[in-house]
């Protein structure tokens, strides 16, 4: 099997990034990329809503018009911080800019911190990630083996997979003093009622998007649409780099899979170490770990 910290991943600043998608240079671009006032940057450790809030900022940015949506790949229309693309890309795209990353809040660029930029960060339940993230590694030929989903959850909880620890990830931002630029929301409130969720956004971004729009922003962001849109769905990359005859890359879109594929002790493990890594923040789940 190949060594996933000198083959498969690319190792920076204590983290484990796809060399498919990262090198040095396109981090150090995301390093000087310059922020502006207006520029949104969605949050996920990965597989938590990165590619629905992909869809869903151009729309809430532009009052719904769906050009982009329909004319654009995902990651142009939303690129990704730290990734090779964004370097092509960024000089083409019109304010206010959207952007999504997987940075932990360490690895964001310093003018970051000294814009007005706004940050929306999605947290998802870690178990539902932990289901997901295993039929990813699956499908993606550029990742590493998951092996069995027993040996795949102690790799979760040690940090051995991409952008490390799920609670180091989440305490980052949760500890970050962005005072009113950072809002929070979770993909099972999305799942629940995402014009609801649509609204709490828009608000944030200080659209103040009609009720009217903000439906239609909804029924093009569903997961049934998205699974049938060629710009959204990532079926135009090359079966050599995500198979999805292994795995759709858009699988299910729901919350509580988990319940399918933990056994009791691997639910007890799981959420001991959780829990404890966990004790003393300031902040609570939204959502029961066990």
């Amino acid at each position: 099997m190949k060594s996933p910290e000198f083959d498969i991943y690319l190792q920076y600043q204590g983290f484990l990034l796809p060399r498919e998608t990262h090198f040095l240079q396109s981090l150090k671009f995301a390093n000087e990329f310059k922020f502006k006032d207006d520029d949104v940057v969605a949050v996920t450790y990965p597989k938590s809503g990165t590619i629905w809030m992909q869809e869903i900022l151009p729309l809430l940015l532009n009052g719904g018009d769906l050009t982009p949506i329909q004319t654009t790949v995902n990651w142009d229309r939303v690129p990704w911080l730290g990734v090779k693309r964004l370097a092509e890309v960024a000089d083409k795209l019109t304010s206010p800019r959207a952007l999504v990353t997987h940075f932990p809040y360490s690895l964001m660029p310093p003018s970051f911190h000294t814009s007005k930029a706004k940050a929306i960060y999605v947290m998802r339940n870690p178990k539902d990630i932990l289901v997901s993230s295993y039929y990813f590694h699956q499908m993606a030929t550029f990742l590493e083996d998951p092996g069995t989903f027993d040996e795949f959850l102690e790799k979760f909880l040690e940090g051995r997979v991409m952008f490390g620890k799920w609670t180091d990830h989440v305490k980052s931002w949760r500890r970050a003093e962005l005072g009113d630029r950072i809002m929070f929301i979770t993909y099972e409130e999305m799942v629940q009622d995402l014009p609801a969720a649509l609204r709490r956004m828009s608000d944030f971004l200080c659209r103040n998007l009609s009720d009217e729009a903000i439906l239609k922003i909804a029924e093009h962001c569903s997961f049934k649409t998205m699974k049938a849109n060629r710009m959204s769905n990532f079926s135009q990359i090359s079966k050599e780099y995500m198979d999805n005859d292994k795995s759709p890359f858009l699988r299910k879109g729901i919350s509580g899979d988990w319940k399918n594929h933990f056994s009791p002790e691997q639910l007890a493990r799981f959420t001991s170490v959780i829990f404890k890594e966990l004790e003393g923040e300031n902040f609570s789940l939204p959502w029961s770990l066990d």
